[in-house]
């Protein structure tokens, strides 16, 4: 075979590979990019405003974190063809099905309200009005969902998925030192010490890492998919890139507010884009348009975890597949929870700070539940056969959820009592 023909087939074979990859990609990089949602951008926004760069390392960490968690998703979604909801009644009975479902549903949208007061407080910058953000984000999302078709559904999400890189050129814009990044960012250090703020900054990181709806939203998204077993490795090289693309973004905006905004009290990234302003207008723009972005691709994902678990633990249809007619309490669900979630921010003298402290109380109580039950069903070899977990990565998955256990329960400690750790 000459060489015009040996090039010609590997390149058909490249093309076919990488057509093969955009087709089962999507709930690995939803999943990681969503949970960069606006209370994510908000955290990375006032930590690299507080300690500059100097929690990069930090976040470094927690990428690989998040990848070893949401692997597992994967697996046990392509292999049972179930839901996590529905794979913890199944498993452990109704009543840890019920503490599971009525928890995450709870918890899911008191974190849609927060991603609602990240989007209408991003677009309350440029003059519009919060009851129009509401109307403008339920109507896409509403259009969104009654296309009748999960692909459709994923590929519009992963269009908003990739405006994150939005921050990237931005980090470029304010010409940070890469010497100061390095030697600030990359060697792990605690600035200033490991005082109880510190402590605070390091929970909420984690916070925004991994979330008790991210299990949910995954594995149902790899049923809804229709993922095989085949199909397992592309998925979990999907998780793989978007748990990288998660960190480089979180990186971007600490970069950005470490560079301009160091030493400035910031509580969120609405506030930040403000401060931003007066420097540089094109930046503060880009941020309030990252974190409406944010909220939105959060509150897609979000909507739909909940709706996906309240349909597998009732036994209902429950697939964007399926039209309305043939799955009504599916789409009833999807629509009350995102229409009294936007409501909820409209109404005046709503306790919006409390309802984000009992996201992450809340939070709290559900994850370390989620990831015991998430490891007990890998291990089950009648379940998973071949792809239940190896000793190696019940290691690692172990040693991930006892540290998640340890630090998120200071983390809720610490919210219910904040002068505890000072």
């Amino acid at each position: 075979m000459n060489f015009s023909a040996r090039f010609f087939y590997r390149y058909r074979r490249i093309i076919k590979i990488i057509q093969l990859f955009f087709i089962i990609s999507g709930p690995g990089i939803l999943v990681m990019v969503a949970d960069n949602d606006a209370g994510g951008i908000t955290t990375y926004a006032a930590t690299g405003a507080k300690y500059g760069y100097g929690l990069i390392w930090f976040l470094v960490l927690l990428g690989p974190v998040a990848y070893f968690i949401q692997e597992m998703t994967v697996r046990l979604g392509a292999v049972t063809k179930r839901g996590h909801a529905e794979a913890i009644f199944d498993a452990f009975g109704s009543f840890w099905g019920w503490f599971s479902l009525l928890d995450l549903l709870f918890s899911d949208w008191l974190t849609l309200i927060t991603e609602f007061i990240g989007m209408t407080a991003a677009l309350s910058i440029f003059r519009v009005p919060p009851w129009l953000t509401v109307i403008i984000v339920c109507s896409i999302m509403g259009f969104m969902v009654l296309k009748g078709r999960y692909w459709t559904w994923e590929k519009v999400a992963l269009f908003f998925a990739f405006l994150n890189v939005i921050y990237i050129p931005a980090a470029f814009l304010v010409h940070p030192s890469a010497s100061s990044i390095i030697h600030q960012g990359i060697i792990p250090n605690f600035p200033g010490g490991f005082t109880g703020t510190m402590f605070f900054f390091l929970m909420a990181n984690i916070g925004t890492t991994i979330a008790p709806w991210m299990v949910f939203f995954q594995q149902s998204a790899v049923v809804d998919k229709g993922m095989q077993e085949k199909d397992i490795p592309w998925g979990k090289f999907d998780t793989a890139m978007g748990s990288v693309f998660t960190v480089v973004v979180a990186i971007f905006v600490v970069i950005v507010t470490g560079t301009l905004l160091k030493g400035v009290a910031i509580e969120s990234a609405a506030q930040a884009s403000v401060a931003l302003m007066p420097v540089s207008r094109y930046l503060g723009t880009i941020l309030a348009i990252g974190l409406f972005n944010a909220g939105f691709l959060g509150a897609i994902c979000i909507s739909l975890a909940s709706s996906w678990a309240f349909g597998e633990v009732f036994g209902w249809a429950h697939s964007l597949n399926n039209k309305i007619r043939e799955a009504p309490w599916f789409y009833v669900s999807y629509f009350l929870t995102l229409i009294t979630a936007g409501v909820v921010v409209l109404i005046p003298g709503a306790p919006l700070v409390i309802i984000t402290l009992f996201v992450q109380v809340i939070a709290v109580t559900l994850l370390p539940a989620a990831l015991v039950f998430l490891v007990i069903l890998l291990n089950d070899e009648e379940l998973m056969g071949e792809y239940k977990n190896k000793p190696w990565q019940n290691a690692v998955n172990c040693f991930i959820i006892v540290l998640i256990i340890g630090l998120s329960t200071l983390y809720g400690i610490s919210a219910l009592f904040p002068n505890l750790f000072r």
